[in-house]
């Protein structure tokens, strides 16, 4: 991406809050954030995140902070988050590196919920304000709400192209997650392939710190155990999986799940998974993760007590 095409605001804003303007751009990538891998004049490497301000960022980002400086593998913010106009943005460290795991079975799953265990360890230790609203794949409880929480951009496209079994699935979970009534808790709420990276056996780090939530453990654990596979488009990981995921983590915490509350977790991750299928569903997207929660649904929704 050549410079002259960065948004006009950037370079000012890199002098202002890095003391130094882009001399290169490393990489772009644009879904939920806009996210800018930059070359300052001065040398430094950097990434720079830009986000509709909804007013999430801030406990994010000081989250992220305190992780980073007790040495979870995560990118250390350089900056506070700054307002520019309707966005919030923040600066963190290049931290290149790793690779992205790709794999569904039970071995992969203990492994990534070791690494999910840990990670909610850590987060129970920071004290910051609840980030809310929480990211849409994990609203499911949206004051007001229908089935799915109120996103204009989607609300306004052909809902006939969501299967009815994509639809079913998600208000029988959402019921059963309402019903909960468990404490929150502050959570990462995008685990998945993708947004982590390995050397070997180690974690090198965990990205997306964007998608922080404040949900039940209980359902925080079980989206993770449905999307943890999720090296690109979402997918659900097969049953067998995200009962290993679930019994694995719960070892690592050391701490058993009652009955009520791995109700919720696989209710959790049903909701994710039909949230997911149905945004695919109306952007044409793979229908991968629609097709796994078709096989899957009544199994999951029986265990969710749904």
């Amino acid at each position: 991406m050549p410079l002259d095409e960065l948004p006009d605001w950037l370079p000012a804003w890199c002098l202002d809050h890095l003391g130094g303007e882009p001399a290169d751009v490393l990489f772009r990538s644009q879904q939920v954030s806009m996210v800018f891998g930059l070359r300052l004049a001065d040398g430094r490497n950097v990434v720079v995140k830009a986000r509709a301000d909804d007013g999430r960022a801030a406990s994010c980002v000081a989250a992220q902070a305190r992780l980073a400086e007790r040495g979870f593998p995560c990118a250390r913010p350089l900056t506070p988050v700054a307002g520019v106009g309707a966005l919030a943005v923040h600066a963190e460290e290049f931290r290149p590196g790793g690779e992205v795991l790709h794999g569904d079975s039970p071995d992969m799953a203990v492994r990534c919920a070791e690494l999910f265990a840990r990670l909610m360890a850590e987060l129970a230790g920071v004290i910051v304000a609840p980030p809310l609203p929480n990211p849409p794949w994990v609203r499911w409880d949206e004051t007001g709400a229908g089935t799915w929480p109120a996103i204009d951009f989607l609300d306004a496209l052909d809902q006939s192209v969501v299967s009815g079994h994509i639809v079913e699935a998600a208000e029988r979970a959402r019921a059963r997650l309402l019903a909960g009534g468990l404490p929150c808790v502050l959570g990462h709420a995008d685990f998945e392939a993708q947004n982590l990276r390995w050397q070997g056996r180690q974690v090198r780090t965990v990205h997306d710190w964007d998608s922080l939530a404040w949900q039940p453990e209980a359902a925080l654990v079980g989206a993770a155990s449905g999307s943890f596979a999720s090296a690109g488009p979402p997918t659900l990981a097969p049953i067998e999986s995200s009962e290993a995921f679930l019994a694995a983590y719960q070892d690592f915490r050391g701490r058993l799940f009652t009955p009520a509350e791995l109700e919720v977790a696989w209710a959790a991750g049903v909701w994710m998974a039909a949230y997911n299928a149905r945004e695919m569903a109306l952007c044409a997207g793979p229908p991968a993760g629609g097709d796994a929660l078709r096989a899957q649904a009544a199994e999951r929704l029986r265990r969710a007590n749904a």
